[in-house]
């Protein structure tokens, strides 16, 4: 079986000019990890806060690097310089807004400051672009509410067939 591919992109312009550790990817990845049983494999990213440097980075992991998942984290806020969900919404074709919806519904339970978050997600071709927020603890938060519905969006979209460790996360598909 053929291992997934999917794009991981931090959009941070302190990390990406070396000032602090970029600590949200990994987190992505780790998440990941251990969600999926099925192969797959990272294709990662850190750029800065530049609508035109995140919308090429979207593209290249859709379009060249043949990621059927992209998974942002980062530039979500209300803050002038957070144009991650303007970038995601530039380069899809169509918008996912239940996703932003349930992260934030989730991300409420924890913090009254989660109605600023505008994550959002959209498809691209044969590919899924889910943003994310920036602090590793809401990454898993967030990814732990939409992540069931993931496998099933991909397949879906004839992508590739994303197998959970049922014992951490379970994906729900429909029965047949």
């Amino acid at each position: 079986m053929d291992s997934a591919r999917i794009g991981i992109v931090t959009i941070s312009d302190r990390a990406s000019r070396g000032q602090y550790e970029d600590l949200s990817g990994p987190a992505i990845i780790d998440t990941l990890d251990s969600y999926l049983s099925s192969p797959w494999e990272p294709v990662y990213r850190l750029v800065a806060d530049e609508q035109p440097l995140i919308e090429q980075t979207l593209i290249e992991l859709v379009d060249k690097q043949g990621c059927a998942l992209v998974v942002t984290t980062g530039g979500t806020g209300p803050a002038k310089r957070d144009v991650t969900p303007e970038a995601t919404e530039a380069v899809c074709d169509r918008m996912m807004p239940g996703f932003g919806e349930l992260m934030r519904m989730e991300s409420l339970k924890y913090v009254p400051t989660a109605i600023l978050s505008r994550q959002t997600a959209g498809l691209r071709g044969h590919s899924l672009i889910l943003n994310l927020p920036g602090k590793p603890k809401a990454i898993r938060q967030c990814l732990d509410a939409v992540f069931p519905a993931i496998p099933y969006c991909i397949d879906l979209m004839n992508g590739p067939y994303l197998e959970c460790d049922e014992e951490v996360i379970k994906a729900f598909r429909p029965k047949a």
